[in-house]
């Protein structure tokens, strides 16, 4: 069997026996004309008036378009045609129009990064602006939770907000897309980091989306701020759009995740005692941050004391300062869990997901990274694969089930028995 590593792939063998199953997504094909599904969805929206018929009626002198960053591959040459388009047919000039970047916390993209997401008519001809979570903001007051929201200014300031996503699966929000543009795509840090504080809690045991409490408090936000009109997408692993989805804040997108759960949320019937995941090579195994999800999915579909072979080859290392020096300081994988308890720290975070796993499986990490970082994450080194999987047959004496994830940054085991 081969799983995506980077840019390639590596193949191992093992007894078909000791599979108890492949965790594929239920792929659903690309739709034969997206862009035509598109035009149609932003013209026939989900508890909206159409994009054109808003726009008429509120007649806007600033709109904001609030976008995905790098990290988020999201099919902009579909999606931004018929919002455009309705743009200049309800006869608003460019020059009224903002693209933000939703960054989050994550840094600004290049104009070359910027050209290959946007394509360079939209890059050359409109405004482009990169949120920053520490920069100008706008203090909303507090959320139900109390969390203090602050936001984006030029995203406050707008009289007109549209936003655009990508619905896939997501290890402590449920799903991305929808809400995720506001918060925690153009808000504050510490708002940001009050919310997803929360995960803490929820990790490994998820409530069903509309219960879910970092979601709703996002669903809040964006609803403060005032969202206008959505469009979002739900893709299959080769990225191909399977439904576009637009209209109202939340219908749109609990219509869209419909769709993406019905793919990606993956049958099991019982946890095994090993599990082999790959994080779906590049970009998604990109580095060690972007390609924790994986593993978390896996740990869903893992035995307690069980082991879990991770295929990811982080060519860019761990990819967070703060993330990488938690990983530095601890001693032991309980010390990120001690530590995120006591003060919850965006990129922090991640050390505490990879630690919590760590504190009672066995992970081996293949990857292009050395030996002493590997460790230094509380994962074991091994060089290849198959070198892991014959790990395995001699750690457990050839007595073991596994599932394969190779999918596994998309896939989401739901286990009908514990």
């Amino acid at each position: 069997m081969k799983l995506k590593y980077g840019r390639s792939e590596l193949s191992f063998t093992i007894d078909q026996n000791k599979v108890n199953k492949v965790l594929k997504a239920a792929e659903k094909s690309g739709l034969e004309d997206p862009l035509a599904s598109a035009y149609k969805a932003v013209k026939n929206p989900i508890e909206s008036d159409s994009l054109l018929g808003l726009l008429n009626q509120k007649n806007p002198e600033d709109i904001v378009i609030i976008v995905n960053d790098v990290t988020r591959p999201t099919p902009y040459s579909i999606m931004l045609p018929p919002i455009l388009d309705a743009i200049e047919e309800a006869g608003i000039a460019k020059d009224k129009v903002t693209f933000i970047v939703a960054t989050g916390v994550h840094d600004r993209h290049s104009d070359e990064q910027n050209i290959e997401i946007f394509g360079e008519e939209i890059h050359n001809n409109y405004k482009f602006i990169h949120h920053d979570c520490d920069g100008e903001l706008v203090d909303m007051g507090n959320l139900k939770s109390g969390n203090n929201f602050k936001v984006n200014k030029r995203v406050y300031d707008a009289d007109f907000v549209i936003t655009t996503g990508v619905i896939l699966p997501h290890y402590f929000a449920g799903f991305s897309g929808g809400r995720k543009s506001i918060l925690p795509g153009v808000a504050g840090r510490k708002t940001i980091e009050n919310n997803h504080s929360r995960m803490v809690k929820l990790m490994g045991h998820l409530p069903p989306q509309k219960e879910n409490p970092v979601s709703l408090e996002m669903i809040e936000a964006a609803e403060m701020i005032g969202v206008d009109f959505i469009i979002n997408v739900v893709t299959n692993s080769d990225r191909e759009v399977v439904k576009v989805t637009a209209g109202d804040l939340k219908a749109a997108w609990y219509e869209g995740i419909e769709c993406s759960a019905s793919m990606y949320h993956v049958p099991l019937e019982e946890k095994a005692d090993v599990s082999i995941v790959s994080s779906g090579g590049f970009p998604r195994d990109i580095n060690v941050y972007q390609s924790q999800k994986a593993l978390d999915h896996a740990d869903h579909g893992t035995k307690k004391g069980g082991t879990i072979i991770w295929v990811a080859e982080c060519s860019e290392g761990l990819g967070e300062n703060t993330f990488e020096t938690w990983m530095e300081e601890a001693e032991m994988p309980e010390d990120n869990v001690r530590r995120i308890k006591e003060k919850f720290v965006i990129g922090g975070h991640k050390a505490f997901a990879i630690s919590k796993v760590a504190t009672d499986k066995e992970v081996i990490l293949i990857s292009s990274l050395n030996k002493e970082l590997t460790e230094k994450m509380f994962l074991k080194k091994m060089d290849t694969l198959q070198d892991a999987v014959d790990y395995v047959e001699e750690k457990y004496n050839g007595d073991y089930s596994s599932v394969i994830l190779p999918q596994g940054s998309l896939t989401v085991p739901v286990v009908s028995s514990n």
